[in-house]
């Protein structure tokens, strides 16, 4: 008879381990850190949760104000909040996801000390308060648009592609937590990429259409232009839900595999350094 309530943690795993049972057994535990992440994020704040809203409103009238009027680039013909909007909430979840999976070890060195529960929990948990973060803003954004079509007479035109905006907040997903646990797995060693990880994020964003569209990039750099992974998602949701610009389904398909690799590779990284990293931080 096997005791189910006595379970050995050894270091010595297989490579390609993915311990994806593991996060099941311990969805609890994802659950309460989720739970914790709002309790204590606003914790002794004036306004409490309603920065949840209030940031990304800011936000927005700062990006009309200097993209928009005093800069005057283009929006393709869409109202500028909403363009906005859009592009700041979906940059925010990606940017979100990579920068919490990236403080992942170094974040927690004294709880991994402490006791076990697999490392993988602490970049999911992270992962999925971003993507909660994500619909709060985006029921936001949508009663916004509803506000334009009912009081500013904007047509809203949905294109077929709504059907595959799951698939692409996904893979912004794995993109971004795929990124930050090969992040968060050297910066145990090398401490110089938590001061090279914003500069990056900062350059990163302005290679992609956040605050203006792909018709502003000259034609001779659209081919390399095209070749950034957030790309063809940014253009997916314009397409989806404004029904202004197109992106060829190679090129989706490609930032989709990318972004699983990139993942997969992270996983693999992130549990070869688990084994050591206590002695090294």
């Amino acid at each position: 008879m096997t005791d189910d309530s006595v379970r050995t943690v050894s270091a010595d795993s297989s490579f390609f381990d993915f311990k994806l049972g593991e996060l099941l057994r311990y969805r609890d535990l994802i659950f309460m850190l989720v739970k914790r992440s709002y309790v204590t994020r606003y914790k002794q704040t004036l306004l409490g949760s309603a920065w949840l809203v209030i940031t990304p409103v800011c936000s927005v009238i700062m990006n009309v104000m200097l993209f928009g009027m005093i800069a005057g680039l283009s929006t393709d013909g869409i109202p500028k909040p909403l363009f906005y909007f859009l592009n700041n909430i979906l940059w925010a979840f990606f940017s979100g996801c990579l920068f919490d999976s990236a403080g992942t070890f170094t974040g927690n060195a004294g709880l991994f000390g402490k006791v076990y529960f697999p490392r993988l929990v602490i970049p999911v948990a992270s992962a999925t308060t971003q993507f909660l973060d994500f619909c709060i803003k985006f029921c936001l954004f949508l009663i916004l648009m509803l506000g334009y079509y009912l009081f500013a007479g904007y047509r809203i035109t949905f294109g077929v592609s709504v059907l595959l905006l799951p698939v692409t907040l996904f893979q912004f997903f794995l993109l971004g937590t795929g990124f930050g646990i090969i992040i968060s797995a050297f910066t145990v060693k090398y401490r110089d990429l938590q001061v090279f990880v914003p500069f990056g994020m900062q350059v990163w964003m302005y290679l992609t259409p956040v605050v203006y569209t792909v018709s502003d990039v000259p034609e001779r750099y659209r081919f390399m232009y095209s070749l950034n992974p957030l790309y063809p998602g940014f253009v997916m949701f314009r397409s989806a839900l404004f029904g202004t610009g197109t992106t060829s389904a190679r090129l989706w398909t490609a930032s989709i595999i990318f972004s699983f690799a990139v993942f997969l590779s992270g996983i693999l990284v992130f549990n070869r350094v688990e084994r050591t990293f206590v002695d090294t931080v």
